[in-house]
């Protein structure tokens, strides 16, 4: 008994196409394949969307609800920052407006570093690394870390605008 020598999925589909001669089945399989890869890219995994307009980080911790406004290269922050103040036996929140203007640099589609514009402290001038670990329909999930340290902190953005 002979074997023949094992050949390629395309060698086989060529084989085929000459020997049945049939070029219609031939331009059927590439427009069907072509369909298939075009439609396998879905807005819902492409983070391109998120790369500029008005966004929403929830409350946290000594901080109200953040809202981010991202043109071009720029991203500015506005937020309250919560804090805790004491007259004699009262103790009370206060809430201060703060606006920050950082730098966006992207990456990569999932990864972008942040870095402030007008650094007013010495932990203002380390670079933010963002990583966006999870794509919604209209959020994403991510991670930041802070300069080169071991601080590392979660949240969600939400795009309104």
């Amino acid at each position: 008994m002979i074997k023949e020598p094992k050949r390629s999925i395309g060698k086989t589909l060529v084989t085929f196409i000459s020997k049945s001669g049939s070029t219609f089945f031939f331009l059927f399989m590439l427009c069907f394949l072509v369909f298939n890869f075009a439609s396998c890219s879905t807005e819902k995994g492409n983070p391109d969307r998120f790369k500029t307009g008005v966004f929403e980080i929830p409350a946290g911790n000594g901080y109200g609800k953040t809202r981010v406004t991202r043109i071009d290269s720029l991203q500015i922050e506005e937020y309250d920052k919560i804090i805790s103040v004491s007259n004699d036996s009262i103790v009370r929140e206060k809430k201060i407006k703060q606006i920050d203007t950082l730098y966006i640099e992207w990456k990569n589609n999932f990864f972008y570093s942040l870095k402030m514009k007008s650094p007013k402290k010495e932990l203002d001038k380390d670079i933010l690394y963002v990583q966006i670990t999870k794509i919604t329909a209209n959020s994403y999930d991510f991670s930041v870390k802070i300069g080169f340290s071991k601080y590392l902190t979660e949240g969600t953005l939400t795009k309104i605008e």
